[in-house]
């Protein structure tokens, strides 16, 4: 059997998986590459954790870059696969489930809510790292800007939740200025990642062998374990490039588009970060006084730039904050929104709706900017905030990812994809990984397994810096068993499902 997608519209594509086109469809090919990229968003992420991948491991941490990409790229592959054929809102939780069942597939979107939520909240808090630089103003309560300081913490609760108030603002306008704000913000962040590397490169204090070195880190108990934790700072960064996948039903012909923006969304990030982590390690004046380690990228740009050109790429880096945050918002509001039209969420009727004038699920978006200030508001004064949210998002992220990718990799030992050819709207054949589909997979797993306990490890250093609260350490796993607890008593039983799924299919 052939399938070929409706070349009347999208719309009708989309109803032979049972859903009325109730979405604006309106995101083209650039909308939907700028919804991975932002969440990504390597200005964002590398200005906030480039110090922690340095205080651990020294120059040579760059090489777990590449590594944590190569991994990654094996789950774009697969994931790329999937948007191919199941171009629908909601994409982690709706491809879990047509890989194995109701129950995976809603833990999986589970997972993915409560990350992105946590995740939203992180990166606004990234606006702390920079705006205090742009202007001492910005630091309105205490006067230490730095996250591991009370008032440095309680001010990036401050600015974030005031991010979060505008990213929700402009999410419940409608799918269209959101794409306009985030289109803007990527084109400043893909000038802004050019620039800064640029200057990085052109002020160069040593050689590009300065990746060789590995410092001072890692005398004990061996630098490997060192390095292994310093992974920590790439596995942070590259994830949400499955967002677009997010975005299918507001993307014109998603069967295309989808799977390219996932690949290359991923792949963009992947080179603009490396060459930023390269160019401050060439750049920095010095390696050895602790201000990388502590500062990280804004120490190495305050030194070779003056104002305002300096001030102009903090700004910039101020933009990025801004539309990652907005990014991950709407890709958490559409799978919330996805989930509640299959009612699998309490007040799924009101979840569900969309208005008909902006084409966006209001409800989930206000929710989600709702969560995401609590999340903020219930850890002012924790000086272990940063490390401690982010690492818990993204442990359920990559435990998200797990349950795509090893249901799909039994779903292929069974001969899947089923059904032959399939092409797209336009009559191209859809992407398929054919041969490689079982070797790419089984890296997948591979990868998203270990990578799972490197992050959810137990380790002070990490999760209780300061060493006030010893049961900080034991966030990660402590987190996940909460989350699965109260999964388990959340999860809607004896309910049947309107839109009901054929596994594998």
């Amino acid at each position: 059997m052939t399938t070929v997608a409706s070349k009347t519209g999208d719309d009708g594509d989309l109803a032979e998986f049972g859903y009325e086109q109730q979405l604006h469809r309106s995101l083209g090919k650039f909308a939907s590459f700028a919804a991975g990229f932002s969440f990504v968003s390597i200005l964002t992420t590398i200005f906030q954790l480039f110090g922690l991948g340095f205080g651990f491991a020294g120059p040579a941490f760059f090489w777990t870059w590449p590594v944590v990409f190569i991994g990654q790229f094996m789950v774009a592959l697969c994931f790329a696969e999937l948007a191919a054929r199941y171009p629908i809102s909601g994409a982690i939780y709706q491809w879990s489930r047509r890989m194995a069942g109701e129950v995976i597939g809603w833990f999986a979107g589970w997972f993915m809510i409560l990350a992105q939520i946590v995740t939203a909240s992180a990166a606004a808090i990234a606006l702390q790292v920079v705006l205090p630089n742009v202007w001492s103003g910005f630091q309105i309560i205490g006067d230490d800007p730095a996250l591991t300081s009370s008032s440095g913490a309680a001010n990036a609760v401050l600015l974030g939740s005031a991010l979060l108030v505008v990213t929700t603002t402009i999410n419940c306008v409608g799918v269209n200025w959101m794409s306009r704000i985030n289109n803007i913000g990527v084109t400043c962040e893909i000038v802004g990642v050019i620039a800064v590397v640029g200057m990085f490169f052109t002020h160069a204090e040593r050689g590009p062998q300065v990746v060789f070195d590995t410092g001072a880190a890692g005398t004990q108990p061996g630098y490997i374990w060192a390095w292994i934790v310093s992974g920590l700072m790439a596995a942070y960064v590259m994830v949400g490039f499955g967002s677009a996948g997010e975005l299918a039903e507001e993307t014109r012909n998603p069967r295309r588009v989808a799977p390219r923006t996932i690949r290359l969304a991923l792949s963009v990030s992947a080179l603009g970060g490396g060459l930023m982590i390269v160019g401050a390690l060439m750049a920095a004046p010095s390696l050895t006084d602790g201000r990388l380690a502590t500062e990280g990228l804004p120490y190495v740009l305050n030194s070779i730039l003056s104002s305002p050109w300096g001030t102009l790429l903090l700004i910039d880096v101020a933009i990025a904050v801004t539309v990652c945050t907005l990014a991950i918002q709407t890709a958490a509001s559409r799978l919330m929104f996805s989930m509640a039209r299959d009612g699998r969420l309490p007040a799924s009727s009101v979840l569900s709706k969309v208005n008909t004038r902006t084409g966006t699920p209001i409800a989930p978006s206000v929710l989600i900017g709702v969560l995401c200030i609590a999340v903020l508001a219930v850890n002012v004064g924790n000086s272990a905030i940063f490390t401690t949210l982010s690492s818990v998002c993204i442990i359920l992220i990559y435990l998200a990812y797990l349950l795509v990718t090893v249901p799909l990799l039994v779903r292929r030992l069974t001969g899947w994809p089923h059904g032959g050819p399939q092409f797209d709207a336009e009559g191209k054949p859809l992407f398929t990984l054919g041969f490689w589909g079982v070797p790419v997979n089984i890296a997948a797993v591979v990868y998203g397994s270990l990578m799972v306990v490197n992050l959810a490890w137990p380790r002070a250093e990490i999760f209780n810096p300061t060493g006030e609260y010893p049961v900080l350490q034991w966030a990660g796993p402590l987190s996940v068993a909460a989350v699965v607890l109260v999964g388990v008593l959340c999860y809607p039983r004896g309910k049947a499902v309107p839109n009901p799924v054929t596994i594998g299919a």
